[in-house]
């Protein structure tokens, strides 16, 4: 187990422990959450102790993380075919069915894209997400369809994850809205929390939400409906989702934030990872990829009224 030691400066008294020690070991890709679950493993102390991740810090105080040695993966590899669109020895880009989780959760513990993986690369991924998140740098809900980058190695992970803290990959998203949206383009920026009711649902959060930015542009308008394009600056969890219904416009067949009746018996929302842009981290070059509607998405287009 290693140890690291920070000494609170006077810029960050007041600040949440879980908000700073993430930005103090943003170089080593530690996320909130996965600060969060140190805390809650009693693996981060201030002057000794351990705290809560709403402890706020004050100047001059010791704050010590102790970070775990990693586990040896023990998730099973299983030889399901894979929609590769590129690959090399650093990193492959994949399209994701609908349907499929991405990674093993309570569950959901095969068939995921995680196991595909490692079959596909013989194990060899990126550790730094977990042992149950091997390669996994970002990821998309389980009906969302779409392109996802996996990472094979440290190297490669700790790069494109920097990319995405500075919000400069290209994530494009073709999605089908409920209702006629007015404006041909228009931004929500709003901040994405958890629900405090229902813990299975994210919501606008001015409180505890993390800073969200989606832009949006239609694409065809329907009599009941709203073909659009969003663009995401930050990556929260169901963002699109949330913003859109925040905004009078829940995606067709989202029966979490929208109607829980689809007149069309779709498979959860729909939403289509399109287009990914990002710097390859070994060759420096701007890489993009686009990717085709999945079927049943290309049928809604020529039968929605």
């Amino acid at each position: 187990m290693q140890s690291k030691t920070f000494l609170v400066e006077n810029e960050y008294s007041g600040e949440r422990i879980d908000k700073y020690l993430t930005e103090q070991m943003a170089d080593e890709s530690f996320t909130r959450s996965r600060i969060q679950k140190l805390l809650d493993l009693q693996q981060i102390l201030v002057n000794g102790h351990p705290v809560k991740a709403n402890r706020k810090l004050k100047e001059n105080e010791e704050v010590v993380i102790h970070i775990p040695d990693p586990v040896q993966m023990d998730i099973k590899a299983e030889n399901i075919p894979l929609d590769i669109v590129y690959e090399d020895k650093e990193i492959l880009v994949v399209n994701k069915p609908k349907g499929m989780v991405v990674h093993p959760a309570l569950g959901h513990y095969s068939g995921t894209l995680v196991n595909a993986l490692m079959y596909h690369c013989d194990g060899k991924l990126s550790g730094i997400n977990g042992e149950l998140r091997p390669g996994i740098v970002h990821r998309i809900d389980m009906n969302t369809t779409g392109l996802l980058v996996v990472c094979k190695s440290d190297y490669a992970h700790n790069f494109i994850a920097n990319q995405l803290r500075e919000h400069s990959i290209t994530r494009k998203y073709h999605a089908i809205v409920n209702g006629c949206l007015k404006e041909d383009s228009g931004t929500i920026q709003a901040p994405i929390g958890r629900d405090r009711k229902d813990r299975k649902r994210m919501g606008i959060n001015y409180e505890n939400g993390k800073d969200a930015t989606t832009h949006y542009k239609v694409l065809k308008r329907f009599r009941y409906y709203t073909y659009i394009e969003c663009q995401l600056e930050t990556g929260r969890t169901h963002q699109i989702r949330v913003h859109m219904a925040s905004i009078g416009h829940p995606l067709l067949g989202d029966d979490l934030y929208g109607p829980k009746n689809c007149p069309y018996h779709l498979q959860g929302q729909t939403l289509h990872a399109k287009v990914l842009g990002f710097i390859h981290p070994r060759s420096r070059k701007y890489l993009e990829f686009d990717s085709e509607l999945p079927e049943y998405f290309q049928k809604l287009l020529t039968i929605l009224p």
